[in-house]
């Protein structure tokens, strides 16, 4: 086992792809114990990616990447501007109320974080905001995408805890809202300093508001038919994801009438497949990563060394926040996800706590090294697209960092932030 840790830290240090980082890690522990038959991590490598549940992955990643190519982006972000452009920067509140908005369209914290700073940033440079917290706003808020429904990363931690799905979806909602409100008190304070002026020079109209609302609605409704539909049994968790397809073929080809056979073929579905691929890849990989761990009695051990630190639910759910923090400035959220679930999630339950209340506080926390240094993926991207400097990025990003921290510490405290809305809906 510590040969196999070693070496995953060491093919991350040099860099390689973090699926063939965990892929050959595996294998190194399976080299190791030759008594086991080498067609296992095969076996084990097929066996995740043929999960019929898992298959919803790849088709949310199909239906985000067809509604962005339906136009629901743009409408999206009209509808923000119209109900924040008039705050004290006011580009700044439209990019937290767009990731919103977003997370139930892309689920893609990185795709979020890349798109916004290249339709946001431009503009937020020419309106004399600092390089550095143009790109931090746009990657921060790109947070909250993974935890409003229908976030990729509930689906991984659902399918591998056996957590309802319908549950997590539904959980995410007010952490989400809650993401957002903080980090616009950020937006608000900072732009003061600045001195950064409103988008717009007065509130939006209310029929300018319900005119965006109008054309924004398809994009609005998308998350609680999903929940509605789980609820109900229309279909299955596996099911949901070829519904969320259809939904955004039908949008894009005969409501809003933006996309045709051609776009769909060569850029939509292009682009929705180099992403398949990866997330695929890891998935693979990270069930051989997984075995070696599992045959090594990890979790038991964890829970032992846990459990003996304290016996208090509320303190082991903080320590495991600033491990999965401190993990995921390392290791790419999916692959956290993905190789620690099963190690945690036993831990949680063994102290009583619920685990769609976990699954909230998990995600969170290791979805928070794409944002930061040094190999966070949300954070490239939106660097790239203005040219901002990691040192410029960074120093940006301190009061977002903190109150982000602040949000789930609220969550670990109060349950019902995540808890009131499955138990309303599914009781």
């Amino acid at each position: 086992m510590v040969w196999m840790l070693i070496a995953f830290l060491v093919f991350m240090l040099l860099g390689m792809p973090i699926a063939f980082a965990i892929g050959i890690a595996g294998f190194i522990w399976f080299l190791q114990h030759s008594y086991l038959p080498i067609t296992i991590p095969i076996q084990m490598a097929l066996s995740q990616i043929i999960n019929f549940t898992l298959l919803a992955i790849p088709m949310f990643i199909i239906a985000g990447s067809v509604m962005n190519s339906a136009g629901v982006t743009k409408r999206l972000l009209d509808f923000a501007s119209s109900l924040v452009g008039h705050m004290r920067g006011g580009l700044g509140q439209v990019s937290a109320v767009l990731s919103t908005l977003m997370g139930g369209v892309s689920g893609s914290s990185i795709a979020d974080a890349a798109m916004e700073t290249r339709m946001l940033g431009p503009e937020m440079l020419k309106r004399g905001y600092p390089r550095g917290f143009a790109v931090a706003v746009n990657v921060w808020t790109s947070l909250i995408v993974p935890i409003i429904p229908p976030g990729i990363a509930f689906i991984l931690y659902g399918t591998i805890g056996q957590v309802s799905i319908g549950r997590l979806f539904a959980a995410g909602i007010m952490p989400g809202l809650l993401l957002m409100v903080v980090y616009m008190f950020v937006i608000h304070f900072v732009a003061k300093r600045l001195g950064l002026q409103p988008e717009r020079e007065k509130r939006a109209s209310s029929r300018d508001i319900a005119r965006a609302l109008s054309e924004s609605i398809w994009a609005l409704i998308f998350p609680v038919l999903l929940i509605l539909g789980l609820r109900t049994g229309i279909f299955t968790p596996s099911e949901v994801g070829s519904f969320a397809v259809i939904y955004g073929i039908i949008v894009g080809f005969f409501i809003h009438k933006e996309m045709n056979l051609k776009q769909f073929f060569t850029e939509t579905l292009e682009n929705a497949l180099g992403d398949i691929g990866a997330v695929l890849a890891i998935l693979a990989m990270s069930n051989i990563f997984s075995y070696g761990m599992v045959w090594e009695r990890v979790p038991e051990k964890l829970a032992s060394f846990l459990l003996g630190i304290s016996n208090n639910p509320y303190v082991l759910m903080i320590i495991i926040m600033v491990f999965l923090i401190f993990a995921g400035l390392f290791i790419d959220a999916t692959a956290l996800i993905l190789m620690t679930t099963s190690v945690l999630l036993p831990v949680a339950r063994k102290l009583g706590i619920d685990p769609v209340h976990f699954g909230l506080i998990f995600i969170l926390s290791a979805a928070m090294g794409n944002q930061t240094p040094p190999v966070g993926a949300s954070m490239y991207a939106g660097c790239s697209v203005l040219g901002a400097s990691l040192e410029e990025y960074t120093k940006a990003s301190w009061p977002f960092l903190l109150v982000t921290i602040i949000a789930i510490l609220l969550i670990i405290f109060f349950p019902q932030l995540s808890l009131f809305i499955p138990k309303l809906i599914f009781g």
